[in-house]
């Protein structure tokens, strides 16, 4: 054969194999992507409910949809860069506590009113129900650019955590430095329970507990030993004051792109992480309480007069909240709780308090 024409033959099946190869990577590459963005460790349940997230939503899109996850403040370091980011559109989806969200929605603090949702059973049926629709709309009118999809478990139940002091009453925190979120309705009820409400990032509390910067924590036993903070702390004492809500958040911007096929896809993917992130929390409880001994701390589980004079203490936070915000949102909670205790999740599902 010529030469130059077997050279023809070979550059004209190069350029075939070439075509085909950028025909086949285009094919290969999702037709959008959504970014996943949280505070919390690839250990965390927060983490792994993203997981089930991103799984569902390839999957039920085949392809067509990839999910990125980005934990450990990789895509936003702090609560504020998180939020701006959903509100601009660069991020899609974040989680934030019901503190972090506080400071652009001051009234979804109604979920952390101490003392109110009594157990596991009674939170998911009201953080499923209507007042997790009033919440979505509410943010909505605000113009916030946020879309709320689920509320979930971040951690269990929030309780008191101490280094060097037993707490049985409120009078034993008395003027002891205990370690805050910026959430001015936490520091609140630590003022109410006499003591030094201290506000520090969670990535410093390690170190704020180890020089004695404070003297104490209010966070589920689950984050507590899984941040290493027991190995600061001598004491827990189970008073569940808060039902650690998790509030997955969509950014509006990115939602009104989304095509429906594509939004039903995302919904399964929120019920799937819904499901193992509250699964995790009340499945890692005990064995969290059992590491918490183990390091030597001592698990103080209050009798009803305690546990009374704890509720009696943080009552005044409940007329603080009003005063701000409002009855509306705190009168629609414990309806919404009272019709969750009629249909029997007042006798299931308690939580380690």
């Amino acid at each position: 054969m010529n030469p130059q024409i077997r050279a023809m033959i070979i550059l004209a099946a190069l350029f075939v194999i070439a075509i085909i190869g950028v025909l086949t990577s285009a094919k290969d590459q999702p037709e959008r992507i959504i970014t996943i963005g949280f505070l919390s460790s690839p250990e965390d349940e927060d983490y792994k409910g993203a997981a089930a997230f991103k799984e569902v939503v390839e999957r039920e899109t085949v392809g067509r949809v990839r999910v990125d996850i980005f934990p450990s403040g990789q895509f936003c370091g702090n609560e504020r860069e998180c939020l701006d980011g959903l509100g601009s559109g660069l991020l899609d989806i974040h989680m934030t506590t019901v503190g972090g969200i506080g400071r652009l929605f001051g009234a979804a603090q109604v979920l952390d009113l101490p003392y109110l949702l009594p157990n596991d059973a009674v939170a998911h049926c009201v953080l499923d129900g209507p007042m997790l629709d009033q919440l979505r709309r509410a943010a909505l009118e605000r113009d916030l650019g946020l879309r709320l999809m689920v509320i979930s478990d971040t951690g269990g139940w929030r309780h008191l955590a101490t280094a060097n002091k037993a707490i049985h009453k409120p009078q034993d925190l008395a003027g002891l430095k205990i370690r805050s979120t910026p959430s001015a309705m936490q520091q609140e009820l630590l003022r109410l329970f006499g003591a030094n409400p201290t506000p520090i990032a969670w990535g410093e509390v390690y170190t704020a507990l180890a020089t004695g910067v404070v003297e104490g924590t209010k966070n589920s036993v689950q984050d507590i030993v899984g941040a290493k903070l027991h190995e600061a702390l001598d004491y827990l004492t189970l008073d569940g004051h808060a039902y650690m809500a998790a509030m997955w958040w969509y950014s509006e911007k990115q939602w009104a792109m989304l095509p429906e096929q594509d939004r039903a896809a995302v919904e399964k993917g929120f019920a799937a992480l819904k499901t193992i992130t509250r699964r995790l929390p009340k499945e890692g409880e005990q064995q969290a309480l059992d590491a918490f001994k183990a390091a030597g701390g001592t698990v103080i589980t209050l009798d009803a007069e305690e546990k009374a004079a704890f509720v009696k203490a943080a009552q005044p936070l409940r007329a603080w909240y009003k005063d701000r915000y409002g009855p509306e949102w705190l009168d629609l909670l414990t309806a919404e709780i009272a019709r969750c205790e009629g249909l029997g999740g007042s006798s299931r599902g308690h939580a380690i308090r």
